[in-house]
């Protein structure tokens, strides 16, 4: 079964959940979203398959978070700053079988397989 990961191979818990797929023999397509941003639109559908909204998925403690002012920013500001900084975007997600899954902790993937 192929299934998509939206990776960042600097992130450990991002290595940590392609490792936990490649062990359970689950074939992986890999995108580098921060080579390979997503789209408002591809984000929008990842946030409705997690059921999540932006300011669930933003990574609150990275700097750019704080120098761009995002501490109290409405959820369409969050989702057009998330598009413009794919760094801001949670991860790593999965997608599999119509349904998407954060890899944290890794093993939450799991669920969606």
């Amino acid at each position: 079964m192929a299934v998509i990961l939206w990776h960042n191979p600097r992130c450990s818990k991002s290595r940590q959940t392609l490792a936990l797929l490649g062990e359970r023999g689950v074939a992986v397509e890999t995108r580098l979203y921060l080579d390979t941003p997503p789209s408002k639109e591809e984000l929008g559908h990842a946030l409705e398959l997690l059921g999540k909204t932006p300011s669930q998925i933003i990574r609150k403690g990275e700097t750019l978070f704080k120098d761009l002012g995002l501490e109290s920013a409405d959820e369409a500001t969050l989702l057009e700053a998330m598009v413009q900084n794919p760094k801001l975007i949670e991860r790593p997600i999965l997608f599999a079988k119509g349904k998407a899954a954060i890899g944290r902790p890794p093993e939450a993937v799991l669920d969606i397989l």
